[in-house]
């Protein structure tokens, strides 16, 4: 057991994970000053402070409802702004999607109009030879006659 000054300090035991002490406050001398602490002076609380506190109690809560409100408020008018937001992007999605399909019908079409007035015009030459080919074959058969 060692002192210190008021203290006492005892050494309990002693463990790999650590140590235990017990500290004794040694009792107050004589002729230590004892000083005692002078009561708390209450000043007595008159009606009208008691509604002024009243007041201003209700002042805070009028004034956290009202946060609370207004931060119900923004919350409220965010989510209207996401959702017209969304609205929007929405709106332009299926415009930017019909015209896509738009210019592939229109493109189809042309396409098609094109392979259409090459198969004619292929045709057309067809009908040309074998045109060609009657008038051969008539003028051989009326060489021959």
């Amino acid at each position: 057991m060692e002192t210190f000054g008021d203290l006492q300090v005892k050494e309990l035991n002693k463990r790999s994970s650590g140590q235990s002490f017990e500290v004794i406050l040694s009792p107050t001398s004589p002729d230590a000053k004892n000083v005692p602490m002078p009561p708390l002076k209450k000043k007595p609380t008159s009606l009208d402070e008691i509604k002024r506190k009243l007041e201003a109690a209700e002042d805070r809560r009028k004034s956290q409802e009202a946060d609370v409100l207004k931060q119900l408020a923004e919350k409220r008018e965010h989510g209207k702004e996401v959702v017209q937001k969304a609205l929007e992007e929405d709106c332009n999605l299926r415009k930017m999607a019909q015209e896509k399909l738009n210019q592939k019908m229109e493109a189809n079409k042309e396409n098609r109009t094109a392979r259409m007035a090459a198969l004619n015009e292929k045709f057309k030459e067809k009908d040309k030879k074998l045109e060609e080919v009657r008038k051969n074959k008539e003028a051989i058969k009326e060489v021959e006659n």
